[in-house]
């Protein structure tokens, strides 16, 4: 008996290997922002991790690494957002999951072209820009976390590895509940910042791994 191949199976192996792919950039691109974060810290004039936040190692003579570093984080995190749409059987989309790790992505770039001020008594129009979008990238990010591992749940992806992704989505959910509760004490809003930042990118970066050496997910039997 003859095999008839669907229209949408034609697609299923060049889907997969953009997703891995995609997902092979991310992972090369949290690792590029991790070395240029740790350079960036340890430049001129030494911003302190614990009481400044990490925009603020955009200003100054060597800011430049950092607003690279922005551009950095924008470009892979389109490259994950991207991959899940490649890898994905429709019924795992999460679409307003997707749309928020869009609005994260492009906030990474707005950031780059908006500086932080690094007085905080004294306010511009581009630091305020920055507060903003700072504010609703940072929310959007953990929204996305948590209703795409949502989604992921639903796929045949080993149960552990479904379990991480949910169990990450939500630390992130909590880091930034944590950061939100530390502008009560600005001295120690740079940890804070900088732990809901590695959340974010740590439930990125299993994700990516995942896609780029796990298999190609299906929907999980309903029982």
């Amino acid at each position: 008996m003859s095999h008839h191949v669907m229209p949408h199976e034609t697609s299923i192996v060049p889907d997969h290997e953009m997703a891995v792919w995609l997902a092979r950039l991310t992972i090369a691109g949290i690792v590029l922002y991790l070395i240029l974060d740790v350079i960036a810290q340890l430049l001129p004039p030494h911003y302190s991790p614990i009481h400044q936040a990490e925009s603020d190692l955009a200003v100054g003579h060597y800011g430049y690494v950092m607003t690279i570093n922005f551009v950095v984080r924008g470009f892979l995190s389109f490259a994950l957002l991207f991959s899940l749409t490649h890898e994905l059987p429709l019924p795992a989309h999460s679409r307003f999951g997707q749309i928020a790790l869009g609005i994260w992505s492009a906030g990474a770039f707005l950031l780059a072209l908006f500086p932080a001020d690094v007085t905080s008594g004294h306010h511009t129009f581009h630091g305020v820009v920055h507060i903003v979008v700072a504010v609703i990238a940072f929310a959007s990010v953990a929204t996305a976390e948590v209703l795409i591992s949502r989604k992921l749940s639903t796929t045949n992806w080993p149960a552990k590895t479904r379990a991480l992704f949910t169990t990450l989505a939500l630390w992130t959910a909590l880091t930034l509940l944590l950061l939100a509760l530390s502008s009560a004490r600005p001295r120690v809003g740079g940890l804070f910042e900088r732990l809901f930042i590695a959340s974010a990118l740590l439930w990125m970066l299993m994700v990516a791994l995942q896609i780029a050496f796990g298999s190609t997910p299906a929907m999980a039997p309903t029982p």
